[in-house]
């Protein structure tokens, strides 16, 4: 008997990381024998609610033809209030020895959930009491995650050389999952042990990543108006944001800039002070020095063109709030 659980902030890898270690239970045996997988309709009632008695029923059933049982339980988010797993608890104290328990933690589909709850105290503690192994297949955050996916690339059987590695990274911003992938079509194309430059990698990365909202508010603050409209595009493609929700992002940069404007501060950290910021001074130290690069007329300018867009936005214009936002962001990089 083995009870598994897997959790992570990235969709990709937590199936991969499913695939993975249903496989290594299975190893040699029929999986049409041996696995079981309850989804989200399977924890259903009669009165369409949800509960987790289905899992625990499901894991208590003795094996027909095997020696054992792997019951896969997933979309276990669902169940984040300690009553709800309950009965999963009674199981896991006194479990069935012939049942391998693989539990997911994600999201629910059906109406799916905007995020994914902590998992209930109660069941944190224990899995740890069953020695349970607990997988996280999340990518990590910050400077780690830019670690995360050069291991990947090391790690991958065909070689990447630096330029071809850092147009991947670039590509692929925040979404660094699909790196996963991109390796498996290409080693599948190019065998093991062969080295890759740009021209190999480049046909297979598809549509760039999403990327964070400074990258875009700093290609604005550079002056360069493609990089923005790049960096636009990808936050809205592949990121799914919304022109408004990019509009948010700028209202609160540009009127950073507004609040420093001829404000009596010699630095950074009285920047921080004044905008109300808390931890790192680097975003208050940004706004700082794009204001000053603008001047107050060009710091006016851009608020000026920030609330004409934002009146756009919200019907004074017929244009389509996608080209609203592209003409926002070029004439805002252009005032650099």
């Amino acid at each position: 008997m083995t009870v598994h659980l897997l959790k992570g902030n990235d969709e990709t890898l937590l199936s991969k990381a499913v695939t993975d270690t249903v496989a290594s239970l299975v190893g040699s045996g029929d999986a049409g024998l041996l696995v079981e997988e309850l989804t989200e309709e399977n924890y259903r009632n009669d009165d369409d609610s949800f509960a987790i008695a289905r899992l625990v029923d499901a894991a208590q059933t003795l094996p027909f033809l095997t020696d054992r049982r792997i019951v896969v339980g997933r979309h276990l988010g669902r169940f984040s209030k300690s009553a709800d797993v309950e009965p999963l608890l009674e199981y896991l104290r006194a479990p069935l020895e012939t049942t391998d328990l693989v539990l997911v933690w994600e999201k629910g589909l059906q109406p799916r959930q905007d995020r994914l709850p902590a998992i209930p105290k109660p069941l944190n503690e224990t899995i740890k009491q069953t020695n349970a192994t607990v997988v996280d297949a999340g990518i990590p955050s910050g400077r780690n995650a830019s670690a995360w996916l050069d291991r990947q690339l090391k790690s991958s059987a065909v070689r990447f050389d630096g330029a071809a590695a850092a147009m991947i990274a670039e590509h692929l911003g925040e979404q660094r999952s699909r790196v996963i992938g991109l390796i498996s079509t290409l080693e599948a194309v190019h065998g093991p042990g062969v080295a890759l430059g740009v021209a190999d990698v480049e046909p297979f990365l598809g549509e760039g990543g999403d990327v964070p909202p400074w990258e875009l508010t700093d290609a604005i603050d550079s002056g360069n108006i493609a990089s923005a409209l790049d960096k636009l595009g990808r936050m809205m493609g592949a990121g799914g944001r919304h022109p408004l929700q990019i509009m948010a992002t700028l209202q609160t940069h540009y009127l950073r800039m507004l609040r420093l404007d001829g404000a009596p501060i010699s630095g950074e950290k009285q920047a921080a002070e004044l905008l109300g910021m808390k931890g790192s001074t680097f975003p208050a130290k940004k706004a700082l020095a794009q204001s000053r690069r603008l001047g107050r007329d060009g710091v006016r300018s851009a608020v000026s063109l920030i609330a004409t867009a934002d009146r756009d936005l919200r019907g004074e214009t017929a244009w389509p709030p996608e080209l609203v936002i592209e003409v926002l962001v070029a004439r805002l990089a252009n005032l650099r």
